[in-house]
């Protein structure tokens, strides 16, 4: 009796149901883990994306459940429990739903209300050109998608795979949990490590698209903006871009009212915990629950080798269509825009200005270009946007 009782505790283990898949996701679980904590790469969101992978795939806990969410949609009548749920043999877990804020779109447009209220339109405001970079910066979504295309991507995956090409997690998680949440683990991971290797991936095409005499140029302080236009900004942007594009509504929305408490001056708790609390706690859930859908059978597949490629290619391509609408720009100015901004039109604010202006400082310790890169950061955030509302209307 008592080995009877010893072979059913062993057999009702997760050690016992274990798989090799799960046992191959628990490992990159952990190294997901090392670089988050010991490499510091994007570990706000790494961290917990590779901790929600961990839970995931450990056996019998049941904390997520894949058939709920299968085919794209939300199967409520086997999250609420039931009949239908009892004879699937599913009792939906804690991160089951948490989730729902990611498939349903709320956590992205959340986050992207911090990101509003932690930036600064000013440049951009000042330097309209700037938006041209930050166009040129999408180019990489465009060739991705005929990439993926290709390789035999329907034209939804092939849309969420383009969109890591933008440097934005959050737009890239929410239209994937709209148009292929199967593969949304996968692209989130690699959005958010190319994210943290920019300062890696973007010097070299940096170097290669400009030339020592371009990077030395020494750029003009811009014009002051006044309150009203900051203010005004974010207004005029919502309307006409939700008037043209009703799609691009729930993410450009949720970024200018972030913005707009920020510089009202009338709401400085509302844009205070937008910018901390708000964005801290929606970072956790949505980091854990995109972590969670890396289970074993999905994501150990040729398609996610593919996907981290293609990502890439995304990301670079980018980088150089920023460049090369920068350097036209140098070119029709006369030489008074250093065409290393143009890197800066990828939407990962602030890094990718830093990276601007470390490249400047390289070529010239007294070149500062941090604020003149921020106005094509920010285009390229409203760029990114606009990308994924274009691609939800043609393919959603």
């Amino acid at each position: 009796m008592f080995i009877d009782a010893l072979k059913n505790i062993w057999e009702s283990s997760g050690i016992y149901a274990i798989t090799w898949q799960q046992g191959v996701m628990l490992l990159i679980a952990g190294v997901l883990i090392y670089m988050a904590i010991g490499k510091k790469c994007e570990p706000l969101l790494l961290l917990p994306i590779a901790f929600g992978m961990l839970l995931s795939n450990l056996p019998v806990a049941g904390l997520y459940h894949s058939e709920i969410f299968a085919g794209g949609h939300v199967h409520w009548e086997l999250l609420g429990g039931g009949e239908q749920a009892a004879a699937a043999n599913i009792s939906a877990g804690l991160l089951d739903y948490i989730y729902l804020g990611v498939k349903l779109g709320i956590f992205p447009c959340l986050i992207f209300m911090a990101v509003g209220a932690m930036t600064d339109f000013g440049p951009l405001i000042s330097r309209p050109s700037s938006l041209f970079m930050g166009a040129g910066a999408q180019f990489g979504i465009s060739f991705a998608f005929v990439m993926a295309s290709i390789l035999g991507f329907t034209a939804a995956e092939a849309s969420s795979i383009a969109i890591i090409g933008g440097a934005d997690g959050p737009t890239a998680i929410y239209l994937t949990s709209k148009l292929a949440p199967q593969l949304l683990s996968a692209i989130a991971i690699a959005a958010y490590s190319y994210m943290a290797l920019i300062p890696i991936i973007q010097p070299p095409i940096m170097k290669l698209m400009t030339t020592e005499k371009t990077r030395k140029i020494k750029m003009k302080q811009t014009r002051p903006v006044s309150k009203v236009e900051k203010v005004c900004f974010p207004i005029i942007v919502t309307v006409i871009c939700t008037l043209i594009l009703p799609s691009v509504g729930p993410l450009l929305g949720m970024l200018m009212l972030g913005n707009l408490f920020k510089e009202s001056g009338v709401t400085e708790r509302l844009s205070d915990t937008a910018q901390n609390a708000l964005c801290n706690i929606v970072t956790i859930f949505l980091g854990v629950t995109v972590g969670a859908t890396a289970m074993g059978e999905n994501f150990l597949a040729l398609d996610t080798i593919k996907i981290i490629v293609l990502g890439l290619i995304a990301f670079a391509f980018s980088t150089f269509g920023g460049l090369l609408i920068g350097r036209i720009m140098c070119a029709l100015s006369g030489g008074k825009i250093n065409p290393l901004i143009g890197s800066a039109g990828v939407s990962a604010v602030p890094m990718a200005a830093r990276v601007s202006n470390v490249e400047g400082q390289k070529a010239d310790p007294s070149n500062f270009l941090l604020m003149h890169a921020m106005g094509p950061n920010v285009a390229g955030v409203i760029g990114s946007a606009v990308a994924a509302g274009t691609l939800l209307a043609l393919f959603g």
